[in-house]
């Protein structure tokens, strides 16, 4: 069935493949490392009181049979040891019946923590995860060639995350259509990266230019993938280039790095591909239904990209099949960010000593450059950065954090860079602070070594202690 696959996208496939396996790589190991504080038995938000309330058709998930710690550490661990093979090959050593098994395994594993994870994993690149994840099923592996209309999905995929993108900045912040968005822009993103404040300080006009080649890349170029090569790996090379950029410009988890493993798929090497067999009859059946289903279940999304009333980061069923992308409609000008700080003195006081709680990646000291982190995402801090925004963001959590802090619980201190209590001697008392912050000018870098200069704004928590910790700050 040579109508079936397209053998000159065997090494595309083959790249995919491992560059995938190694970003489900990275998921899980996030999971593995930051589940106990954020969603644990005694997370700020609890698996088991969330299964309780969320019927399993709507959020389907392992966890609604069993949850234990041991077993979300299990799973996750297991994730990480099947992507691991996977990275290593392992699929393609394996009959196409099993290798499509072995794809199977991190998708539903993957499912089964994003459908309990609640705001720590209500974020694009999870979804975007998934589909991507789904679809690779069903790419085979070295006994076939690469079907032709997975690989059609998956620049579908790729189409709705660029083309989904630039209309949201088009329909959105007026600053885009301006072209002045990213005099902010590098500013204000949730979690800045070591070559950010190098990037806002670029001169306007070539920020000018970066807005516009943007606009380009995603309203003009996403259609070039649906032409003929070598034009749509010129297409998809572009888009890489940009995505590059975006990584060197601040830490979008593993975002931008899917996008481009999305792009490599539509790349065609100018290599001789190895001989295959013909794809057998129940492997055509099989992608053909499952490629017919997504392609009805498509149409939300399309709709969703056409509609004026376009939403960004939404998914249109419980298994994550088909969604919607898009990110930074609108930018702050303004950067906030909320200070937590701890006392061990009696009586909380203006002048007591308090000590401030130093993150592993959102801005804290002055003096701290920021640090690289992507593809591996800092779920707490990233969060940290909406309740900057507003305490409604922060709402079902933070005052869960605050009293874990009280408690120098031990699993949230592992999510920070530094405590400022030693273990056994727990704050008496903790707060938090609103400050305005800016990126220093280069005279002030050179004077004050600070890249970072912060201003009091007001009260964002006021002084409490394990008796009164509410659920909202």
């Amino acid at each position: 069935m040579e109508w079936f696959t397209a053998s000159e996208y065997w090494l595309s496939r083959l790249v995919f493949q491992r560059a995938l396996a190694g970003l489900y790589l990275v998921a899980f190991l996030t999971a593995a490392l930051q589940f106990r504080a954020l969603v644990g038995a005694r997370g700020m938000l609890p698996v088991p009181r969330y299964v309780e309330r969320m019927p399993f058709r709507r959020a389907p998930s392992l966890f609604h049979l069993h949850y234990s710690d041991r077993f979300f550490a299990l799973c996750a661990w297991a994730g990480c040891t099947v992507s691991v093979a996977l990275l290593a090959g392992l699929d393609s050593r394996l009959p196409l019946w099993g290798g499509m098994l072995l794809w199977l395994v991190p998708w539903a594993l993957y499912l089964s923590i994003v459908n309990v994870g609640q705001t720590w994993y209500a974020f694009g690149w999870e979804s975007l995860l998934l589909e991507v994840g789904f679809l690779a099923v069903f790419l085979g592996n070295d006994e076939v060639a690469p079907p032709v209309v997975v690989l059609f999905l998956l620049r579908w995929i790729l189409f709705r995350v660029e083309f989904g993108a630039g209309l949201i900045k088009m329909r959105g912040d007026a600053c885009w259509r301006k072209l002045t968005c990213l005099y902010h822009h590098h500013e204000t993103q949730p979690m800045p990266g070591p070559l950010s404040w190098f990037f806002h300080h670029l001169p306007k006009p070539l920020h000018r230019a970066e807005a516009a080649a943007n606009h380009v890349t995603q309203l003009v170029v996403p259609f070039l993938l649906f032409t003929p090569q070598p034009i749509a790996t010129a297409a998809a090379a572009l888009m890489i280039v940009t995505q590059l950029w975006l990584v060197l410009s601040g830490n979008f988890s593993w975002l931008n790095w899917i996008t481009i493993v999305l792009a490599l798929s539509a790349v065609a090497f100018p290599v001789e591909p190895p001989d295959t067999a013909g794809a057998p009859l129940w492997y055509v059946v099989v992608v053909l239904a499952v490629s017919a289903l997504l392609l009805c279940l498509g149409y939300h999304p399309a709709r969703n990209m056409l509609s004026r009333r376009q939403v960004m980061n939404r998914s249109f069923d419980p298994l994550h099949l088909v969604n919607t992308y898009g990110a930074f409609g609108s930018i702050s000008r303004i950067r906030y960010e909320v200070v937590v700080e701890g006392t061990a003195d009696e009586a909380p006081r203006a002048d007591s000593d308090w000590r401030e709680y130093e993150f592993r990646g959102k801005p804290g000291d002055p003096r701290r450059w920021p640090r690289q982190f992507a593809p591996y995402h800092l779920r707490l801090d990233w969060l940290m950065w909406f309740a900057a925004l507003s305490p409604s963001y922060a709402g079902p959590w933070f005052g869960a954090l605050v009293e874990r802090l009280l408690e120098n619980d031990r699993d949230t201190l592992r999510l920070l860079r530094r405590s400022p209590f030693p273990p056994g001697a727990p704050p008496r008392y903790v707060r938090a602070r609103l400050f305005r912050y800016r990126y220093t000018s280069w005279r002030e870098l050179r004077e004050t070594g600070a890249c970072w200069e912060r201003t009091f704004v007001r009260e964002y928590l006021p002084p409490t202690r394990l008796a009164r910790v509410s659920g909202t700050p």
